[in-house]
């Protein structure tokens, strides 16, 4: 059961849009809206991603973390990203640790 519809209205309804709206068009309404659903997905997900970006300033999470580790005294130009997070989150753990 979809949406509290049974096999008998469902039969009727794919029975009704035949009749009004042909065969020949029905696979090209599926196939615009199945389009339309995804453009909206995609669209949905930049906005998402627009809104990430804002909040952070802009800044890629590379040059947030090149800004951590030059905050704690690290210079970042030349590691790799693993090593250099790896590197940073010890350095803030210990001055954390240090200021209570």
């Amino acid at each position: 059961m979809i949406g509290g519809l049974g096999p008998l209205e469902l039969t009727i309804l794919v029975g009704l849009f035949f009749i009004l709206f042909g065969a020949e068009r029905l696979p090209k309404m599926a196939n615009a809206l199945g389009r339309s659903k995804g453009e909206f997905q995609k669209g949905l997900a930049d906005t998402s991603r627009t809104i990430t970006d804002l909040e952070a300033g802009g800044r890629t999470p590379a040059q947030r973390l090149n800004e951590r580790a030059r905050a704690v005294g690290i210079d970042p130009s030349g590691m790799e990203i693993d090593e250099l997070e790896r590197k940073t989150a010890a350095l803030e753990a210990m001055n954390n640790s240090g200021e209570e």
